[in-house]
């Protein structure tokens, strides 16, 4: 008996596999989330394919799912899962880690789920801010910023030679 690879620590016959034969019995959003990673690592292309949100036209996307779903697939971390004031929306929030050219990477998302006829579907997600220079959101006159550093903006310049 093999765990299933969404890391619950149950045997996949318990766990995804009876999602992966209809998605209906995804009770919540985590458990779609999961079945979706596991789909990945099984390489089930129809199963991901299914389970967006209609109104996203995966099966246009059906060679660029498929490439992604032959990534070499490590692991999956839930960081949260939670409910939106609509009982018919819910989140996850997850890393998926991935192997490339020798190197692992990390998937970080938070992904929205829509119930629809009794079926969770995955709509969207948005990805982690990047970590912005609070300094960018102040006026230039109040930066402590010497001449001859570098530009907050990023441009690789000076600042004396760029915003200052």
């Amino acid at each position: 008996m093999s765990l299933c690879p969404c890391g619950s620590s149950k045997p996949y016959s318990n766990c995804c596999e009876p999602i992966h034969n209809d998605p209906t019995q995804a009770h919540t959003p985590e458990e779609l989330m999961r079945s979706r990673y596991c789909a990945h690592e099984k390489k089930l292309v129809d199963f991901v394919i299914n389970t967006y949100h209609p109104s996203c036209h995966a099966e246009e996307q059906r060679a660029e799912i498929a490439e992604s779903i032959e990534s070499n697939w490590c692991g999956l971390e839930v960081v949260s899962s939670e409910d939106s004031t609509n009982e018919n929306e819910g989140f996850v929030t997850f890393k998926a880690y991935f192997e490339s050219n020798g190197q692992q990477y990390c998937l970080e998302e938070r992904s929205r789920f829509i119930k629809e006829s009794d079926q969770w579907f995955y709509i969207d997600g948005t990805f982690p801010n990047e970590e912005e220079d609070e300094r960018l959101s102040q006026p230039i006159s109040n930066l402590k910023v010497g001449r001859n550093d570098p530009c907050i903006c990023g441009s690789g310049k000076k600042f004396k030679k760029c915003c200052g």
